[in-house]
């Protein structure tokens, strides 16, 4: 019988304050009819071609240079409340509004496209790119604060938002630990946090003798960029890393670890403000398929009270440590037990924003990731982390085959009332994260087949 490890929860001082440890068919496409489905409003949507120019040519619909004239000025809510400005507009900018709103705060959303997941649900998206200073400078004089839904924001450009006054949380410097993985091991190396064995490697010479150390196979990342296990290659010798390395530049480096001989993967998602208070959601358990997240599992099932408190502890650390702002996310593996030892831990990467390992929290604590990561950002007292049920399993929905979506999530809603099923309005594509579905209870494996059942059946493995 699995066991729950409660959660550990550091406020104001950073000492213990308490342990209380549109599915839509395009004309022509093929349309699953599900064994079941609730029949009566299943009307087929059609979508319309994009206008086409004189010589053929598909209408952009990517917001050009000048698109801002045409873009309402920012709204501030009434009676003095904040507008919280979010670079980038995926599916965690979208889930920030509904908090948002329910804290009375504003939000405006710097969208790459008109279509975005954020775009759709926040009245205010002006357009933009990430890469776009004048945009950038925009949204930061028209805001209170400045967050992130992702992580590819130059470095550069928010250095310059920060030198002309705007606040921006996490800061730049706090920020690049996120964005550079060389930059992550070198300091979380310097604080003692347990890390795989790891070095920088700019040649087939210096991977060579990391491997000679280490022994083969070796885990490659590039340092910045990857994410759902894009930009990291497993090698057995050098020749497999020869495409690589033929890529680099003079000055350039890849990041080449250890392979960790782990039991499980972890995750712990911290909370700090800028007036330090922090708080801890419970350890997690994460479930990866081909680099993707398919299930958290929250709490992590029979994790040793010790290594749960370290772990957290350890998250708290490097939070106050980099003097991060907002939800910081610490990705673990866990090592194997030796014996006479206490059970042990290494890092495997940082993100600091909402996380894919923390939309359990949604439905299944008092206080969600993403309303912690507004409170925080504006230095508002921090929610309760703790738990709403025993057991809360989150699985990943990802695209399949079939973009029509609408008639299988009716059916989920009518077979199983007891689901919490997200959608992020993103087109379908095959292996996307489209979704997610929560469900809380206290039978772990009645909640672990409940949600995988709806997330297959989502994408299509499963019909009935």
């Amino acid at each position: 019988m699995a066991t729950a490890v409660a959660p550990t929860m550091l406020v104001a001082t950073m000492t213990p304050a308490t342990i209380t440890l549109a599915r839509i068919t395009p004309a022509g496409s093929r349309r699953r009819d599900h064994p079941g489905a609730i029949t009566g409003h299943d009307h087929p949507a059609t979508v319309t071609s994009p206008a086409r120019g004189p010589l053929g040519w598909c209408v952009v619909t990517r917001p050009s240079a000048h698109a801002d004239r045409l873009v309402p000025p920012a709204q501030h809510p009434p009676g003095g409340f904040p507008l919280v400005g979010v670079v980038g507009a995926g599916q965690l900018a979208r889930m920030m509004h509904a908090p948002a709103t329910a804290l009375g705060l504003g939000l405006r959303v710097l969208s790459e496209a008109p279509d975005a997941s954020a775009a759709l649900v926040v009245p205010q998206s002006p357009p933009g790119h990430h890469t776009d200073l004048d945009a950038l400078r925009r949204l930061a004089a028209e805001c209170d604060v400045v967050t992130f839904d992702h992580e590819h924001v130059p470095p550069e450009h928010l250095r310059a938002l920060e030198a002309a006054g705007a606040v921006v949380h996490p800061s730049s410097s706090a920020l690049l630990h996120a964005q550079d993985k060389v930059v992550m091991r070198r300091r979380l190396t310097e604080l003692g946090v347990p890390c795989p064995r790891w070095a920088e490697v700019g040649d087939r010479a210096a991977l060579e003798r990391f491997g000679a150390e280490v022994g083969w196979p070796l885990v490659l990342k590039t340092p910045r960029g990857g994410y759902d296990g894009k930009g990291v290659l497993l090698v057995g010798s050098p020749e497999e890393a020869g495409d690589w390395l033929a890529r680099l530049g003079p000055d350039d480096l890849l990041l080449a670890e250890e392979r960790v001989a782990f039991t499980r993967e972890l995750a712990v998602l911290v909370a700090r403000s800028p007036m330090g208070q922090a708080s801890a959601w419970p350890v997690v358990e994460t479930v990866q398929e081909n680099g993707i997240c398919t299930e958290v599992i929250a709490p992590a099932p029979d994790l040793s009270p010790d290594l749960a408190a370290n772990v957290t502890a350890a998250a708290l650390r490097v939070a106050g440590a980099l003097d991060v702002t907002g939800v910081l996310a610490v990705e673990l593996f866990e090592l194997p037990a030796r014996p006479g030892e206490a059970p042990a831990f290494v890092v495997n990467e940082l993100a600091m924003r909402p996380h894919n390992s923390g939309h359990w929290s949604i439905d299944g604590a008092v206080t969600s990731q993403f309303e912690q990561h507004l409170r925080a950002v504006l230095d508002l007292p921090l929610g309760d982390p703790r738990p709403r049920a025993r057991w809360t399993v989150m699985a990943n929905v990802l695209g399949g085959d079939y973009p029509e979506l609408y008639s299988a999530y009716r059916h989920l809603l009518a077979r199983d009332p007891g689901l919490k099923v997200h959608i992020y309005g993103k087109t379908v594509r095959p292996g996307r994260k489209i979704g997610h579905v929560t469900a809380c209870g206290d039978d772990l494996a009645d909640l672990r087949r409940r949600a995988r059942h709806a997330a297959d059946f989502l994408r299509g493995v499963v019909t009935e």
